[in-house]
């Protein structure tokens, strides 16, 4: 078994978690100068104190309090680094840092991963974290990459109460890349008891988890509300009651912030971010470091009879060593950044990992078709901030 070193003793101080959160973020945050009610807060050493109150850039789903239904999107992770703590997950020291896993380690074969757990960890109720809610937790699981998971996931034993097991079918090399990253919720542990106490449902409207903030109330639609859990393994946090508004509109947003009605707002862009700018009681803060963007084509472009091949805007990927065109006929993705188009073969590969790209905007593409996609850990860093 060669096993992931434990990380111990670092520095995670609340500079650093910005630092490290928002330079791999897309969109834009904005806050008073100073943090008024996180700034009284802070100035409280002890107990937490203060309130800081978000408004935040979409309607809150109560199916986002459930790590077992994460969706492909990064939008639930905010509520979940608050509600509910992982196994392991993303935090400033790395990509994967042990949280409720103290350390974990992959067979010579590659057949089973094996995780040791964090002793003396309680849930928001006070049932204590063993091995049998991280089975239950990923039994449960139903949301994205739920399928490749159960595909390749053929047992979870519980070695002992600190210990669980994941017996593969046959090896794996994406298996933490699913398990310990967002691109699931699976690792992220539920209590196994609550859970089959109240119901699916019954968890919803009431999450227990392992997070630094436990749950409050819910105003579907409108808020929910966080208080400091004091008993956190990590450390207490310093601001005592934390609340999530959901402000869809963002002439809104900017209205509570200057009203004073909000610290922090989300997805600020434009006319309002340029708004902002202009206030000097305000801070914009952009984040739009490792955003990944993609447009999708169609078929379309290669039918003789549709206009995105006649006008100049059929795209070809182009090799980025010598920059002329591949003999490839049929991308399908193109990586883009910043709105300027990045043309490179569909060879290369994922988009998270620096590639080299050639940006040219083609002539006569006022209106392309195709989707953006970007990810943001803007407001998770927020809350990580926060525990500093």
């Amino acid at each position: 078994m060669t096993w992931n070193a434990l990380q111990e003793g670092t520095s995670l101080t609340r500079r650093r978690l910005l630092q490290g959160a928002l330079s791999g973020a897309a969109g834009v945050l904005a806050w008073h100068q100073g943090w008024p009610h996180l700034r009284t807060a802070l100035a409280q050493k002890g107990e937490p104190s203060g309130q800081m109150t978000w408004a935040i850039h979409v309607t809150i789903a109560p199916t986002w309090f459930d790590p077992a239904e994460t969706t492909g999107v990064i939008t639930p992770f905010m509520f979940l680094y608050a509600l509910h703590d992982a196994l392991v997950k993303p935090m400033p020291d790395g990509p994967m840092s042990p949280c409720l896993a103290t350390r974990w380690g992959e067979s010579a074969d590659g057949l089973s991963y094996d995780f040791e757990l964090r002793q003396g960890v309680k849930f928001h109720n006070g049932d204590p974290f063993t091995a049998e809610d991280v089975k239950f937790s990923f039994e449960r699981y139903k949301g994205s990459g739920a399928t490749d998971l159960k595909k390749y996931v053929k047992a979870v034993e519980i070695v002992n109460s600190h210990q669980v097991r994941f017996h593969l079918h046959e090896p794996w090399p994406d298996f933490l890349t699913f398990y310990a990253t967002p691109a699931t919720g699976a690792a992220w542990i539920v209590p196994k008891k609550y859970v089959e106490k109240v119901g699916d449902d019954g968890f919803k409207n009431h999450p227990i988890g392992l997070g630094p903030y436990r749950f409050v109330s819910h105003q579907p639609g409108i808020e929910v509300v966080f208080e400091a859990y004091t008993d956190y393994w990590r450390k207490t946090p310093h601001v005592k009651r934390l609340v999530m508004k959901g402000v869809p509109e963002p002439t809104t947003r900017l209205a509570m912030l200057k009203r004073q009605e909000a610290d922090v707002a989300y997805g600020v862009y434009g006319a309002v971010a340029e708004e902002i700018q202009r206030d000097p009681n305000l801070k914009l803060q952009p984040a739009v470091g490792q955003t990944v963007q993609w447009a999708v084509f169609t078929y379309e472009q290669y039918d003789t009879k549709s206009p995105w091949a006649t006008n100049g805007c059929a795209w070809r990927p182009i090799t980025p060593s010598t920059g002329k065109p591949s003999m490839r006929r049929k991308p399908s993705v193109t990586q883009c950044s910043r709105g300027a188009l990045c043309r490179v073969p569909s060879s290369m590969p994922c988009p998270w990992s620096p590639m080299p790209m050639i940006s040219r905007k083609p002539s006569n593409c006022s209106k392309r078709p195709g989707t953006r996609m970007a990810s943001t850990w803007a407001s998770i860093a927020l809350i990580q901030s926060i525990l500093a």
